[in-house]
């Protein structure tokens, strides 16, 4: 008898975007997209502070870890599943989404950083790039329980941004400014800041990768809070008595 081997191939299908798209995309997560973000480190701060991050390699392993356990894996978590109801045009969901991100947040500067940075996106969101039914939708969720991921994936879902375009510029745009903090605490060097973002690469790409591919219908079981150190340093971080960052 001949052995017959079955292959089986799933195909990959990459969504297309246009140019026009790609511009957009550049905008939104441009550090001219004025939504304050160079105020924040995340409690990076202190991290800097304590001696947890005091090199190109510390740098790396604590933004690293925030992706595959932290607050940043819990955003990119917010932002897709913002995105999905953007496109389904379910505003439930949407508020279902906002609530979760709200309560999500450990501490109150935490919760400060990404309601100030949710607001101010959607004022600027509002004024110079709303499509049609994004400021109704947005509405129903309140201004200071509006999360930063879920206010940018809202907008990114109303003007079709392919899912992990729109999850992998999102998190390069958190993960370049927590790279820009950490040029002006520990300090790093331009070219150090460079190597780090470069090192963030697979990492990034990979977390995007994943919840795009496994994250259901909850999003609260795709959720991850295993960077207590980070956590513990965001609260210090509010009694700190010289700093350069609101958090």
């Amino acid at each position: 008898m001949t052995a017959r081997t079955i292959i089986t191939i799933t195909p990959t299908i990459t969504m297309p975007m246009d140019d026009g798209t790609l511009f957009d995309l550049l905008s939104w997560m441009s550090p001219a997209w004025p939504i304050g973000a160079f105020a924040h480190s995340g409690g990076l701060e202190w991290a800097v502070e304590a001696g947890h991050v005091r090199d190109l390699a510390s740098t790396v392993d604590w933004i690293g870890d925030l992706l595959e356990h932290g607050p940043l894996h819990n955003e990119a978590v917010f932002f897709l599943h913002a995105l999905r109801a953007a496109t389904a045009g379910d505003a439930d969901m949407l508020v279902q989404v906002a609530e979760l991100a709200a309560a999500a947040q450990s501490g109150f500067e935490r919760h400060l950083e990404t309601t100030a940075q949710g607001a101010a996106f959607r004022r600027i969101a509002l004024h110079a790039a709303a499509p049609s039914g994004f400021a109704g939708m947005i509405a129903a969720v309140p201004e200071g329980a509006l999360a930063y991921p879920v206010a940018a994936g809202c907008l990114f879902g109303f003007h079709a941004v392919p899912e992990m375009h729109g999850l992998v510029a999102y998190l390069h745009g958190c993960v370049a400014n927590l790279v820009s903090a950490a040029q002006r605490l520990v300090p790093l060097g331009q070219t150090d800041a460079q190597r780090a973002l470069h090192a963030l690469r697979v990492p990034l790409r990979t977390l995007a990768a994943d919840l795009i591919a496994h994250a259901g219908g909850d999003p609260f079981l795709a959720l991850r809070g295993c960077t207590l150190v980070a956590e513990i340093g965001c609260m210090a971080h509010e009694t700190t008595y010289t700093r350069l960052f609101r958090t």
